[in-house]
């Protein structure tokens, strides 16, 4: 079973992370993950509106049997 980190794993990670980006990427880092979960969020919510429409779309059709 995988679980989450507890307090000292959090602090072993924070460190290592430190110490290989550095005190003056990390902020770059971070706006960098931000931008892409932005980008991530924003085609999800693009594929589901369209996915929506194309339902909608169906129901007005005049089904032909």
């Amino acid at each position: 079973m995988i679980s989450m980190p507890g307090g000292s794993e959090w602090i072993l990670i924070i460190l290592v992370v430190l110490l290989l980006f550095g005190g003056r990427k990390i902020p770059e880092l971070m706006r960098g993950l931000g931008r892409g979960i932005r980008e991530f969020n924003d085609a999800k919510n693009n594929v589901k509106q369209e996915i929506e429409e194309g339902m909608k779309e169906k129901d007005k059709a005049p089904s032909q049997q």
